[in-house]
């Protein structure tokens, strides 16, 4: 997994490549935890994720309900195979995704 951090003022867009499973999620929550005090908008940009477990899912999880106090948050470029884990899991009806 590789995540590309830009930073425009108060809001925030993590391009994330690869996987995001049980063995990289500490690292995906890092990044997200690194990155949001005193931001307004968290964009997490889906274009290059292959894969996300339900480790993954609990940081996405966890953001939102962040972000919800502060601002807001929103997933784009999401592929067919993550949006299929979103829709199964129930993600895609409390998220945001454009």
């Amino acid at each position: 997994m590789n995540i590309e951090k830009l930073i425009d003022k108060s809001v925030a867009t993590l391009k994330i490549t690869g996987r995001v499973d049980t063995t990289t999620a500490p690292e995906f929550e890092a990044a997200i935890d690194g990155c949001t005090e005193g931001l307004k908008e968290l964009v997490l940009d889906c274009k290059a994720l292959e894969y996300i477990s339900s480790a993954g899912l609990r940081v996405i999880l966890k953001a939102q309900k962040l972000m919800n106090t502060q601002g807001s948050m929103k997933l784009v470029n999401v592929n067919d195979t993550i949006m299929e884990v979103f829709d199964i899991t129930g993600f895609a009806d409390i998220l945001t995704i454009e």
